[in-house]
């Protein structure tokens, strides 16, 4: 299957939203970069456009490109001419464009306006304009998208509070990747959920080119343009050698002291503990919290990191697939982060993932599912079956939790990967 032709769940949602003339709210279409953003919001201008609903799709980073609508403003007589910068008055022009013609259809408008983080305070001038639309009662509805996550869109701008519905688009899953891909449970754990480093469409990328893409097309956009660059960093040699750093210990439970003690600049665990918040925004890296019945004595302890992409791990390490499945160490911490990935990618608004030790740390379970009274224990397995001792010990902690053993000896991992996690807190 071509990867153009596949769609994700997304757009359908989206669609059943922006089709609505009533419908009062922004939908932001958030998440990290190299997922697919830009893709679903042309697959839904593409729905729409067959639905006889009119569109516009603005690129802010290119507004004269082959994608755009750009045509419809300029031959309106506007005195915006192609090649025109990016700017404030680019974005006002184009609404106040777009507002006029929802008028001129029954059904109104809906307006895309991609990579809106290129557009100096947009996030103001979005308040600004969309209220005006509420009280006048233009039938035009918007829908933003960006390279960068949400939170490092707006920063500590509260202004779009309550104005927008935000539509999370992760990495993609074993089951996505299988479909388009053909890619096998190892494969994927290898080669991680970013299609675009797999855009051959048959799974047989080379690995220079793979290693390349990821690098250059993923992980340097990331740092230099979003978090270096929408993101206030007092030390960003830190934050550079954080980013390096921390792959190497997906899986691991790791103390902010000893990772700043790894590190060769002057910080403080509070730096440490907001960069790795940065990171868990662009969509790198989690840290994961031991679960109590209290959960700020949870917060209190060391964190587990967790990578929210396997490739994130395996690049860098320079193996091949054969090469990381014969080094069983490294492999296990593989296995285990990319169930964790899948945990956290997939789970549902109100799920948490957390991993738990015992206060004596003798036992530990590598991650606790939360929901409501729902509470599970995961243990993965890469190779030979362990113990059970530490989901017996979770068990007699927690009696009404169910616990699943993830891999040999229990749920084979193209199976687990293959549900959400919340079809495992419903199936369990």
């Amino acid at each position: 299957m071509e990867i153009a032709e596949f769609e994700r769940p997304h757009v359908r949602r989206i669609v059943e939203r922006v089709s609505r003339v009533s419908h009062g709210r922004i939908v932001a279409i958030t998440g990290p970069r190299q997922v697919g953003k830009t893709t679903i919001a042309l697959q839904v201008r593409q729905r729409l456009l067959a639905s006889k609903i009119p569109c516009w799709y603005m690129p802010m980073d290119g507004i004269d490109s082959s994608e755009s609508d750009w045509y419809v403003i300029r031959e309106s007589g506007s005195n915006l001419r192609t090649g025109s910068a990016a700017n404030e008055q680019v974005l006002v022009e184009i609404w106040k464009r777009a507002r006029r013609a929802s008028l001129d259809s029954e059904r109104g408008l809906v307006l895309f306006l991609d990579e809106i983080q290129v557009i100096p305070r947009w996030s103001n001038i979005v308040k600004g304009l969309w209220d005006t639309d509420r009280r006048k009662g233009y039938p035009l509805r918007v829908v933003i998208l960006g390279s960068a996550a949400w939170r490092m869109l707006i920063g500590r701008n509260e202004s779009l509070v309550g104005r927008f519905d935000s539509v999370r688009v992760t990495h993609w899953t074993f089951s996505e990747m299988a479909q388009v891909f053909g890619l096998t449970a190892d494969e994927f754990m290898f080669f991680g959920g970013y299609p675009g480093s797999l855009s051959d469409g048959s799974g047989g990328t080379r690995l220079e080119d793979w290693r390349d893409h990821i690098v250059h097309s993923v992980m340097a956009p990331i740092i230099d343009r979003d978090i270096m660059g929408l993101s206030r960093i007092r030390k960003p040699s830190l934050m550079r050698q954080l980013i390096d750093l921390v792959p190497n210990y997906s899986g691991q439970v790791i103390s902010y002291s000893k990772l700043l003690g790894q590190l060769h600049d002057a910080g403080n665990t509070t730096t440490i503990a907001d960069y790795l918040n940065l990171l868990s925004d662009a969509g790198l890296v989690i840290t994961l919290f031991r679960y109590t019945s209290a959960p700020h004595l949870g917060r209190a302890s060391s964190p587990k990191l967790n990578v929210l992409n396997t490739a994130l791990m395996t690049v860098p390490s320079g193996y091949s697939l054969h090469g990381a499945q014969v080094e069983r160490s490294f492999w296990g911490r593989v296995v285990e982060s990319a169930v964790g990935a899948h945990l956290y990618n997939t789970r549902g608004t109100v799920t948490r993932i957390h991993f738990w030790r015992d206060k004596s740390g003798k036992h530990e379970v590598d991650f606790v599912i939360s929901r409501g009274p729902h509470l599970v224990g995961v243990e993965v397995k890469s190779g030979n079956v362990r113990s059970r001792r530490g989901l017996d010990a979770f068990k007699d902690r927690f009696p009404k939790a169910k616990t699943m053993i993830v891999g040999p000896g229990g749920i084979p991992l193209d199976i687990f990967f293959s549900r959400t996690t919340d079809e495992w807190i419903e199936t369990l």
